[in-house]
């Protein structure tokens, strides 16, 4: 038998996969360098000090690392080679955060990445409209507000709202794709669509009137939850096992940490400083994004790098370390005033997310190392004598 090459399809993706390798290690570096600058802010000892680092953290983390995550997917769900232009600004405007050059390179360049992820979505549109890809639209649009208010000078507590939003329409666009499968009414498009609309006049709002805008926000914020806790199927996969439950219990978990922040917003009026803001900060980007970002990595992180992600128990372990984690930071901590709690929960915080990303690395390199295994043993000759061939398709192979 002569042993079976890759595919030239398989070697294509592959190659593929290898190449947007250094986009996402540009991402996975901003995500370090956030943690690291949450070391800084928690007055603990931290790997990399600086006096801009901490400055820095909050764009670091959402158009420095996810951001470009969302740039990568959309870029690589476009083809061609253009559209990762996004991502490589992103990703770099991102890591010259680190760096000693002044400040107006990186905002621009994050600006730009801004824009091109925006052009992204209305070639998206030209191929197909959809109420999912408006929402993810409003959210690319602002993060180049948020990018360009930045860059205007606005310190990052004014431009919060638009980071929020830049990343919750994203994934709500998403949800909603999902939602659709089910056969979804009209009727929830339009529900949906008016949520998002609230959504986007609530974060205008909070920059000319920031009271009356914090409380549009919030309400539209609880809106949007509650059309997700309705519409999506994450309820349905709760009573299954395996990955379906895992993604399911993080979709739900996630959908309350957006609704807490929803209700401080809509409760308590701006927030700008203090343990509120804190309390709200870490409930959108670390409740709710971190723990989609948890529930949809077993199936992006395929699609990007081609190699496999299988699920393992441990990924729960880190996703239920984050969540409680974070209770204990946030509503024990910040709304209750106990310090200590804060910042054990913030340190646990950062193990968390730590713990899912070594495990995720390690669960993938295992399962590319097994196919690899795999792929040798059955194309490898069998000698005479010693029964029938088998071909790569044969159920008798080791998977």
């Amino acid at each position: 038998m002569t042993p079976a090459a890759p595919t030239a399809p398989a070697r294509a993706a592959r190659r593929a996969g290898t190449r947007r390798a250094p986009l996402l290690l540009a991402a996975g570096l901003c995500l370090l360098a956030g943690l690291d600058a949450a070391l800084v802010l928690l007055g603990l000892p931290a790997p990399v000090t600086g006096d801009r680092l901490p400055k820095v953290h909050g764009m670091l983390l959402v158009l420095g690392f996810a951001g470009t995550l969302v740039a990568l997917e959309r870029a690589v769900a476009l083809g061609g080679r253009r559209p990762y232009l996004a991502p490589a600004c992103l990703g770099s405007g991102g890591l010259l955060l680190l760096t000693p050059v002044g400040l107006a390179l990186p905002k621009l360049l994050l600006v730009a990445g801004s824009a091109a992820l925006t052009a992204l979505y209305v070639r998206f549109w030209h191929r197909q409209p959809s109420a999912a890809l408006l929402a993810q639209a409003a959210g690319a649009v602002s993060a180049l507000g948020a990018a360009l208010l930045w860059l205007g000078g606005l310190d990052i507590p004014r431009v919060l709202p638009w980071l929020v939003a830049f990343l919750v329409l994203t994934i709500a666009g998403e949800r909603l794709e999902l939602a659709r499968v089910g056969a979804l009414a009209p009727s929830a498009e339009q529900t949906f669509l008016g949520c998002v609309g609230a959504v986007v006049t609530g974060v205008v709002a909070t920059l000319m009137w920031p009271a009356t805008g914090a409380l549009l926000l919030g309400a539209a914020l609880l809106s949007l939850v509650a059309w997700l806790v309705v519409h999506d199927v994450a309820r349905r996969l709760l009573r299954s096992t395996g990955l379906p439950r895992f993604t399911a219990a993080c979709l739900l978990a996630g959908y309350t940490w957006l609704g807490l922040a929803g209700a401080l917003w809509l409760l308590t009026g701006p927030v700008a400083d203090g343990t509120r803001y804190d309390a709200v900060v870490h409930a959108v980007f670390l409740g709710f994004v971190m723990s989609m970002i948890m529930a949809h990595a077993p199936v992006i992180l395929p699609a990007v790098l081609r190699r496999p992600l299988p699920y393992h128990p441990a990924l729960a372990v880190a996703a239920w370390l984050l969540h409680l984690s974070l209770a204990l930071r946030v509503v024990i901590g910040d709304l209750r005033g106990v310090e200590g709690a804060w910042r054990l929960g913030a340190v646990l915080n950062i193990a968390a997310v730590l713990l899912f990303v070594l495990t995720a690395a390690t669960a993938s390199v295992t399962a590319t190392r097994r196919a690899s295994a795999a792929t040798r043993t059955t194309s490898r000759p069998r000698p005479a004598g010693t029964g029938a061939a088998t071909t790569p398709d044969d159920p008798r192979n080791p998977r």
